[in-house]
């Protein structure tokens, strides 16, 4: 019997996929790594049909071809996304072509006959949206920030009045902006909104922001969840002034981690969240208030865990590892 067999999708310098990688080496699995944006580049793919339906699915790279229905689980990590080939000058032909690959590159993942970790990618794409994240953590009893995502400037100054100015924005999406003429990055986590903010309030017609109650803290909860089980871990954001508002801003050297004991009912949420986004895996934003109540932020369909793993000794990686060779 062949061993099993698992490709990763993601781009180069992945500690976390370079982790794992390892672990399932160890436990005698082989692994491939490919990056979509490699697509026509360095790699191609083959798909052929006979009359009666799918005859062979195959992807070549520098290092070989690769039978895409022998994976016994696909790991989608972080990719990026196919380019148009470097042939290319005219911009409309690039991006035509960039598209078409994304099209190919996108429906080829979503049928592998194979365990797809977190989800097929319509799937952890769709499971990513925040709004509709509020609604179903609420149906499921978790308790939520009060939130407004609209446009009017007199939406939000009744918002920041009723909540005495406590309330933070964040992102629908996207937590950095490329200014590719300036050459940075701008980075865009949960933000206290200041007197100044609401000065700017009329900015809220150009791009949609969400606005959300600040919700007290005793502790930030990272809550990990690989199939059936669940790792929490409680961050002492509380103890930075840097990580205060957002633990992502990141200050470990004054920023506690433990291990957490969640309630077996806000487990049983945790776990419920993601089976019903379809998801095998994710990672859940929670705040423990200091009066004892656990909101629901967001969850992360792709999120990171190393750190806390090295920080707590939650065996997460392992856990994943077992994910994917479930059944294999």
């Amino acid at each position: 019997m062949s061993p099993p067999h698992v490709l990763v999708l993601t781009r180069d310098h992945d500690p976390h996929a370079d982790h794992i990688r390892q672990l399932l080496a160890r436990r005698g699995a082989r692994t491939t790594v490919f990056d979509n944006r490699d697509y026509l580049v360095r790699a191609h793919v083959e798909l052929a049909y006979t009359a009666h339906g799918l005859a062979r699915r195959l992807l070549h790279t520098e290092s070989g071809t690769l039978d895409l229905d022998s994976l016994t689980a696909l790991w989608w990590r972080r990719p990026q996304p196919p380019e148009a080939h470097p042939e290319i000058t005219d911009p409309s032909v690039a991006a035509y072509t960039a598209l078409e690959s994304v099209n190919l590159i996108g429906d080829l993942w979503e049928h592998l006959p194979c365990r797809v970790v977190p989800a097929r990618e319509s799937v952890f794409r769709r499971a990513g949206h925040k709004a509709s994240q509020l609604m179903l953590a609420a149906e499921l009893g978790f308790e939520i920030p009060e939130t407004l995502i609209a446009p009017q400037p007199d939406a939000l100054w009744d918002f920041h009045n009723r909540h005495d100015g406590q309330i933070v924005t964040k992102p629908m999406g996207m937590p950095w902006v490329e200014n590719l003429a300036a050459g940075h990055t701008v980075i865009r986590k949960c933000e206290l909104v200041s007197p100044r903010d609401v000065g700017y309030a009329d900015a809220l017609r150009l791009s949609p922001v969400i606005v959300q109650q600040y919700v007290p803290k005793r502790l930030e909860l990272r809550v990990t969840v690989v199939g059936r089980q669940v790792f929490a871990a409680e961050i002492h954001s509380q103890t930075s002034n840097r990580a205060k508002v957002d633990w992502r801003w990141y200050d470990l050297g004054v920023t506690p981690h433990h291990v957490h004991r969640l309630p077996d009912e806000i487990a049983d949420r945790c776990l419920a969240m993601t089976e019903r986004l379809g998801l095998a895996y994710g990672a859940l934003d929670l705040v423990l208030t200091p009066d004892s109540r656990y909101v629901f932020l967001e969850i992360n369909p792709n999120g990171q865990w190393l750190w806390i793993e090295e920080l707590t000794g939650l065996p997460i990686s392992e856990a994943l590892c077992d994910l994917l060779l479930e059944g294999a």
